[in-house]
């Protein structure tokens, strides 16, 4: 099935829909996102919480930390382009086998040059297995400190690369904060029953290809090489081999990908009203994608994303970047301080107030909003 040129307009409305924000709705639980969105970027915690606000209705920043260090239905792990992600906990094991071979492998000149090479970082692996086993939770400090004497480096990156290592080979995660800090777990003292995976280790690329589109798209092939990390030449004939599994569309003369379960979505009506959105810093709609033309502004790309792969948080406006804005918290109340990129219409100052209420519902704190 084939569907010509798309409004651009309804490209975005589509991905939105796909991601949860247009209409953000009640979920089960936390998990339940994390599985339909492939997993949540979280190099900032606090960030990914307030991704999981965007998308729901209902969920607080404590059912977050709830799932994540008292129930463990979710994960914080590196996974797609070797890089801090909250993941179902179910998805785990299935991630890192399909993504962790390739992913290593592109690290392995950087990890040289670290001292680290196949035959040294082996060994440090194998002396964190027994170090976590016996003493941990460890915070990475800790553990480097216990790895001393195993005569592996442990200085500066070398750090670093041995524990994002340690997580795509499957044997560590992340486990429960001390304070501001994180602590290093054994994956399987973590999560001892491998039961119940939704992706298993025989994962193919195409079934992953097939949840990206789910909760992406449309997309083309080099939108998913550049949110997984995986190589183009697999990833183009994942996308041929899903063929009858998916809808070809077009927008503006190029050609995307969507499910065949999603068809019914090209005849749904646009939203109505403003969709007015508050996104964390690295949100998913940012890093998803090979570019972020068709959500940020040309004119406005380096306020958004000002280098050093600092992603700002956004205010999004019927699907395009509209601003950007900060969460400024004190002991009982916050700020939601926004900056439009222009005056804004009397409707989408109303959502947008009741935005900056939902995240103060969200994280605990009274918020107000204040615009600069």
């Amino acid at each position: 099935m084939t569907v010509a040129d798309l409004p651009c307009a309804f490209l975005r409305a589509l991905r939105l829909r796909a991601q949860r924000l247009y209409p953000a709705a009640a979920v089960p639980d936390v998990a339940s996102l994390a599985a339909h969105l492939c997993g949540i970027q979280a190099q900032d915690p606090a960030a990914a919480a307030l991704a999981i606000r965007a998308r729901t209705t209902g969920l607080t920043a404590a059912d977050v930390d709830r799932a994540r260090v008292e129930t463990r239905a979710v994960v914080r792990t590196w996974a797609m382009r070797y890089t801090l992600h909250l993941l179902d906990a179910r998805d785990v094991r299935g991630f890192t086998a399909l993504l962790g071979p390739t992913l290593i492998r592109r690290q392995r000149a950087r990890h040289a040059q670290l001292g680290l090479n196949d035959v040294t970082a082996a060994r440090a692996l194998a002396a964190i297995r027994t170090i976590l086993g016996d003493a941990g939770p460890l915070t990475r400090a800790e553990l480097m400190e216990r790895l001393r004497p195993h005569d592996v480096p442990t200085a500066g990156q070398a750090a670093a690369h041995l524990v994002s290592r340690g997580a795509m080979e499957g044997l560590i995660c992340l486990g429960p904060d001390r304070g501001p800090e994180p602590t290093y777990v054994l994956l399987d003292d973590w999560l001892p029953s491998p039961g119940g995976e939704t992706s298993v280790a025989g994962a193919t690329v195409g079934d992953l290809v097939l949840r990206y589109l789910t909760a992406f798209g449309p997309a083309q092939p080099e939108d998913f090489v550049s949110w997984s990390g995986l190589g183009l030449r697999d990833t183009r004939a994942a996308f041929a081999a899903l063929g009858p599994s998916l809808v070809e569309l077009t927008c503006g003369g190029v050609t995307y990908w969507l499910p065949a379960s999603r068809a019914p979505w090209l005849d749904a009506p646009e939203p109505e009203g403003a969709l007015v959105r508050l996104l964390p810093a690295f949100d998913l709609t940012m890093l998803g994608y090979a570019s972020r033309a068709w959500i940020v502004p040309e004119a406005f790309d380096r306020e958004v994303n000002r280098g050093g792969g600092m992603v700002r948080p956004v205010l999004l406006i019927d699907g395009v970047a509209a601003g950007t804005w900060r969460l400024r918290r004190a002991a009982r109340s916050a700020v939601a301080e926004v900056t439009p990129f222009a005056p804004l219409a009397p409707e989408v100052l109303a959502a947008l107030e009741a935005e900056a209420r939902d995240v103060g519902r969200f994280v605990g704190l009274e918020t107000r909003l204040d615009l600069f």
